[in-house]
């Protein structure tokens, strides 16, 4: 999983967690993703996804420059949902901060549901792609919870970061 490049929403910090509302890359994030593609040209991916947001979408456009494998969209890769779209990420950060886990902004999702529609799509993915490798484009807080949800301690992970085109690789247990 590789976090997009940097977007204009980055650089503003404000959230985006509204795929309808166009938020591209950078050129800096074009950038990071072209760099990104050259360290991964080494991979085999046979399948390629990105969530929704045209940010991730752009991103995987010049990760997969290099390859010829089928890629898809899959809004369970999307950001977590907030419905605090536009507004500051501090915002968001000091409404999660006594729970991060478990605090549900009034029209969003709590961390721990966010990690639900993340293992609904890796245990999918695994399923599909048993002896693939596969890239999933996305964002920080679905990749966080992709990896809490192989790790001991959540609470631990949710406090962790990934940087824009920063990846993780992920083995994920079969069936």
């Amino acid at each position: 999983m590789i976090r997009h490049g940097e977007s204009e929403a980055n650089v503003a910090d404000r959230i985006n967690d509204d795929p309808a509302r166009l938020v591209n890359l950078t050129l800096r994030g074009r950038a990071q993703a072209k760099s990104a593609s050259e360290s991964l040209r080494g991979k085999c991916f046979t399948h390629a996804y990105a969530s929704e947001f045209p940010r991730a979408i752009q991103t995987a456009e010049i990760l997969l420059r290099h390859y010829e494998c089928p890629f898809g969209i899959d809004s369970r890769l999307n950001e977590r949902r907030s419905g605090m779209d536009g507004l500051p990420v501090h915002a968001f950060n000091e409404l999660v901060r006594p729970d991060p886990l478990r605090t549900k902004p009034q029209q969003g999702e709590t961390f721990l549901e966010q990690m639900e529609r993340i293992r609904s799509f890796m245990e999918e993915i695994a399923a599909l792609h048993v002896d693939g490798t596969v890239l999933a484009v996305s964002h920080e807080n679905p990749i966080l919870a992709a990896q809490a949800l192989l790790a001991d301690d959540p609470g631990l992970i949710i406090l962790g970061s990934i940087a824009n085109c920063e990846w993780v690789e992920l083995s994920w247990p079969k069936g």
